[in-house]
């Protein structure tokens, strides 16, 4: 049985190398405009995991890794000394202006919060006081928006909800996202978070992460020049029909007016996830596997949101909406209707700023609210009602609104009774 074991793991050993080895000559052979991105964020237990990573990582994967840990602001920790001696690429502490390269791994410096714009890292003052700063998200969102597809999310041990949202933004842009396995974390609550959202493609132990990086990210389907048969399915509208029409019949919904290059971009990176050769291999795929239909439905789906997401609009719509509370008649009610809610933030910040209008009206007593907020997704929707979030959307909301408008529920904040019993949330499909 001992025998078995060990010649079994040495199998595994050898199939890992050999998956490693294909990967990086991939990424040698391919000529290469742009490589990944891979953002690792941790916290507290931690470090353990990102020595498991690295020791998996070789030095030339045609990779650039960003960390991106929780670091006592003062004391000036040698991390990257410490990180070099289980990484066979160059570690170094980042450095405001630094081009981010291949092959390289870099740290972010202690009391700083990191962003990357034309893949160079920028370092700024901590933005929050010491116990809200989220120093995961913050560069994750900036990584979002700076590297799109080539962007990846990886979350390992730590306390609290930093890197969720980050995460979101990822899988909106196309990225890809892998996290810690909580039965090997040794402080699950990131993990958690993180898979919490329904966005993760996969969750692993750190060690076994760097094989399934390398082949998901060397798949023809996501090279910048894909294979000829993966070129001539794209152009094949009947295979992207097919694949719409197994959706509709599961789910009931019709993608059919979608444009076609999101649903060809969402299905490339599950032939990826899946490590499928075409589109007929996934079609047969969806065929004998129900489930997949239902992670396929929710790729499609993927709203990203948070609360006051893009402030400058909330502001320009506090003033719309303070003019017509003010001069509003009482006799009628204000009504909104908020569609493709997603799981709530955005409704319940245009509900606060209502409130807040309202409060300051001289029709304040006899105004009323009607707001209705929509959404494909019933998981969504369900979410929403219930109105319980993460501790990180402190990030996001300013403090006398926290005070107003949400109770502390464990490691949650839910928003307030009186502000859910504004809203009415129900599925509904514009199209």
């Amino acid at each position: 049985m001992e025998n078995d074991t060990a010649a079994g793991a040495a199998k595994t050993i050898t199939g890992n190398s050999a998956v490693l080895k294909k990967g990086v000559a991939v990424a040698k052979a391919r000529k290469v405009k742009s490589f990944p991105v891979v953002c690792i964020g941790g916290s507290a237990g931690s470090f353990k995991s990102y020595e498991k990573f690295f020791m998996n990582v070789p030095a030339d994967s045609g990779m650039a890794f960003i960390i991106v840990m929780h670091l006592d602001p003062n004391k000036n920790g040698a991390i990257a000394e410490v990180m070099q001696n289980f990484s066979s690429m160059p570690v170094t502490e980042a450095q405001d202006g630094t081009l981010v390269q291949p092959n390289h791994v870099y740290v972010i410096p202690p009391n700083k919060d990191m962003g990357i714009h034309n893949r160079k890292l920028l370092l700024f003052p901590p933005g929050k006081a010491h116990g809200f700063r989220l120093p995961i998200d913050y560069f994750l969102q900036s990584l979002a928006e700076d590297q799109w597809n080539k962007a990846v999310a990886i979350i390992f041990s730590g306390m609290g909800a930093d890197g969720e949202t980050g995460l979101r933004m990822i899988k909106e842009k196309l990225g890809m996202a892998m996290v810690q396995d909580p039965n090997t974390a040794q402080y699950d609550s990131m993990p958690k978070a993180a898979i919490g959202t329904n966005l993760v493609d996969y969750v692993l132990a750190p060690e076994e992460m760097p094989v399934k990086l390398i082949q998901y990210l060397n798949h023809p389907a996501l090279s910048e020049d894909p294979g000829e048969h993966i070129k001539a399915d794209i152009k094949d509208t009947n295979a992207i029909y097919k694949i719409l029409m197994i959706l509709r019949s599961e789910t009931g919904h019709d993608f059919s007016q979608y444009k076609k290059s999101t649903i060809t971009r969402r299905i490339d990176r599950r032939l990826a996830f899946h490590q499928l050769p075409d589109y007929s291999s996934y079609i047969n795929y969806l065929r004998e596997n129900p489930h997949e239909t239902t992670i396929l439905f929710n790729e499609l789906l993927i709203g990203v949101t948070k609360f006051f997401r893009d402030a400058a609009a909330f502001d320009s719509l506090k003033d719309k909406l303070t003019e017509i509370t003010e001069y509003k008649d009482a006799s009628e009610p204000v009504r909104v209707w908020v569609a493709g809610c997603s799981t709530g933030e955005e409704a319940y910040s245009i509900a606060m700023i209502l409130m807040e209008c309202i409060t300051a009206s001289k029709n304040k007593e006899a105004l009323k609210l009607q707001i209705f907020a929509t959404d494909l997704d019933t998981e969504a929707i369900e979410t929403a009602r219930a109105g319980i979030y993460n501790s990180n959307i402190v990030a996001d909301i300013s403090p006398e609104r926290m005070e107003r408008f949400f109770v502390s529920r464990n490691d949650k904040y839910q928003v307030r009774k009186e502000l859910r019993e504004l809203i009415v949330f129900a599925q509904h499909n514009v199209i």
